[in-house]
């Protein structure tokens, strides 16, 4: 064989939620269950268009004045406008200051790799602090982007299965100045476990007592627990408190906009005077990566989100998403403990939003997958979308077997 440059890549390990949504597609058994994939699905495991979106895609269908032109580098003027006006709040006064900017990027993980880039390339910030557990896509986008000092603070107590509120404090309370605290808006991935609003204002006094940077990751607002507004508290609690901070934005999940990658980087500013400098770097920054985002989606959310009528019949649509997910935490915690399952299981019902962080071990999501063909990510964590009314007794029973049965971790 011919030698070659690239015969010393070395294999990259799988992306274990591709891994397992494999195999669950590869399985042929006719009762698989597919808790691992980050999406929404209804009573019928199907993915779910939104009507209101539906709605929105007919309109732009038929408007001829649309074309495919090339967006501005930063994207869409009015759909970061109106996507910032829900994160930090329409009547916040930093919009009429002029301390607030914003760039569509490409989802929220776009939105990270850009203000990744920003914060060490720019700022040249090279320490950044995520939760233990995160998203699996937190680490590796920070260390491509470039920061040397990648470090984990206490966040889950597997004993109490809630937040280590003290051992989070006491992490970020050594790390040093103008390092970079990824903070989940809400909906924490994996976890399902939020701060409480007493717990928002001690993290929130020792960030700035240390003088670190917040960035709010929010990807689940509205769809978390229904209501826009109670989603958003900590970032607008921040805000208000006057930090310099970031906020990264995804629809994928609220409007089910998944392929679309449509999403918005939030940026709020002590001094406007600053906010031409910024950009003209952002420019620089997303010419170099993407060069211009995607029209599809943007167009749809602007749309929705400038329009009461709209806006009114996409929070309902929330409603349903969100209260789907209840009904499912509610219905699996009544079966495990009818059924007398080992452990204890309010934190089923306690947690919010897509995720729930079992406490099973990686042994027991084995057994569910060689057994029952029940699909989860090794950490426990699992999707409550992919429990419904006729899988729900099955998927209780197994998770029943498991624990009670293997006890090995």
């Amino acid at each position: 064989m011919a030698s070659t440059r690239f015969a010393e890549v070395q294999m990259a390990p799988p992306i274990e939620v591709f891994a397992v949504s494999k195999a669950f597609t590869d399985s042929t058994h006719e009762k698989k269950v597919n808790l691992s994939v980050g999406a929404y699905r209804t009573d019928d495991s199907k993915p779910w268009v939104l009507p209101v979106v539906r709605k929105v895609e007919k309109m732009l269908a038929e408007d001829d004045s649309l074309n495919h032109e090339y967006f501005p580098i930063l994207g869409l003027e009015a759909f970061s406008t109106a996507a910032s006006k829900i994160l930090l709040g329409d009547s916040h006064p930093a919009f009429g200051e002029g301390r607030v900017t914003s760039v569509q990027t490409l989802s929220g993980t776009g939105g990270l790799r850009v203000a990744a880039d920003f914060l060490h390339g720019v700022l040249k910030y090279t320490s950044v602090y995520y939760s233990s557990p995160t998203w699996g896509n937190h680490r590796l986008i920070f260390q491509l982007a470039g920061f040397t000092n990648l470090c984990t603070y206490r966040y889950w107590d597997a004993e109490k299965r809630g937040l280590n509120i003290d051992g989070m404090l006491e992490d970020l309370s050594k790390a040093p100045e103008n390092s970079v605290v990824i903070l989940h808006a809400c909906a924490h991935n994996p976890t399902g476990v939020d701060p409480t609003q007493d717990q928002w204002k001690k993290i929130a006094d020792l960030i700035e007592s240390r003088k670190l940077f917040p960035l709010f990751d929010s990807a689940y607002q509205g769809f978390a627990s229904g209501d826009l507004d109670h989603d958003a508290w900590a970032v607008r609690y921040f805000a208000d408190r006057g930090f310099e901070m970031m906020g990264t934005q995804s629809f994928s999940k609220n409007f089910g906009l998944y392929n679309e990658r449509i999403g918005n980087l939030v940026l709020l500013l002590k001094d406007p005077a600053c906010i031409p400098a910024v950009r003209s770097q952002l420019t620089l920054l997303v010419r170099g990566c993407y060069s211009n985002p995607p029209c599809h989606g943007a167009r749809i959310v602007t749309k929705v989100l400038t329009d009461p009528a709209l806006f009114e019949e996409w929070k309902e649509c929330i409603r349903t998403m969100s209260g789907r997910i209840k009904e499912m935490r509610k219905g699996l915690r009544e079966r495990l403990e009818k059924l007398g399952t080992p452990g204890t299981w309010d934190h089923i019902t306690a947690q919010i939003g897509m995720f729930s962080f079992t406490g099973m071990t990686a042994a027991q999501a084995k057994h569910l997958a060689d057994k029952y063909h029940i699909f989860l990510l090794s950490s426990g964590r699992i999707n409550m979308c992919g429990i419904t009314t006729g899988n729900i007794d099955y998927v209780a029973e197994a998770i029943h077997d498991a624990v009670s049965n293997v006890t090995q971790a």
